[in-house]
């Protein structure tokens, strides 16, 4: 009872005096060891070990915050440390669950030493790039398909490209007015056939433009009429019309 009387005297002293304070928690250092130690299942190491550390600032933390009526001082404070430890524990677990996005893990084997966070974004990166390819692949392989309902090649739809910038402007007008006129696009779909008359009296373009470059009007409007995202900015890059003759 005496020995409970004198702590809870230097308790409320410490809670006055900070120097009052760390000479009490250098006092009882012992049992703050001795509550480490149940929790570790090992003797803390000074200066090593955490756990030591958080126990000390709990121990602390519990002078600060004691009251009397809430029963001897010994045994809250060994519940605050115990909490505190738990609490510092599960922290812990959390974060060696959890890598660094800026920690390098280069081995043996990789000799790639950059953060995570970049390799991650590299990866990511590497993953967008693979999933467009594919995208692309299926949408030329469907976009093939359907040309050849019309009898028509890329081949044959490189060959037709227009070379000069006139000659694509020209058709560029056939387009706009084909896409202002969706019936057009609906007869193309229906006969397999491009009307050009339609086109040529629509937009303006002489039919002989027109009808030297029906291969590639097709494919254009095709591509323009079933969705062909990728395909429909990019016709003449997708199907290689590279250099010039002229046409």
């Amino acid at each position: 009872m005496r020995e409970n009387r004198e702590i809870v005297v230097r308790v409320r002293a410490a809670k006055r005096d900070p120097r009052a304070a760390d000479e009490l928690v250098r006092s009882y250092l012992p049992f703050i060891k001795a509550e480490t130690a149940k929790f570790m299942g090992r003797p803390p190491r000074e200066g090593r070990d955490d756990e030591l550390g958080i126990a000390m600032f709990a121990f602390h933390e519990a002078v600060m915050s004691y009251d009397r009526s809430r029963g001897a001082f010994l045994p809250l404070a060994a519940l605050s440390i115990k909490n505190r430890l738990i609490d510092f524990r599960r922290r812990e677990r959390r974060h060696a669950e959890v890598l660094s996005l800026d920690e390098r893990r280069s081995t043996a084997d990789d000799e790639d030493d950059r953060p995570l966070v970049e390799r991650l974004a590299a990866e990511k990166d590497e993953i967008a790039e693979r999933e467009a390819r594919l995208a692309s692949r299926a949408e030329i392989a469907e976009f093939t398909a359907q040309l050849k309902e019309f009898g028509i090649s890329l081949f044959d739809v490189t060959e037709s490209c227009p070379r000069q910038q006139r000659t694509l402007e020209a058709c560029g007008r056939a387009l706009e007015h084909a896409r202002a006129n969706p019936g057009l696009l609906e007869r193309l779909l229906a006969t397999k056939k491009l009307p050009i008359s339609d086109l040529a009296r629509g937009s303006g373009v002489e039919k002989k433009t027109l009808e030297r470059h029906r291969t590639y009007l097709v494919a254009l409007l095709l591509a323009y009429t079933n969705g062909f995202e990728i395909i429909r900015g990019h016709l003449c890059k997708i199907v290689g019309s590279g250099g010039g003759d002229g046409r």
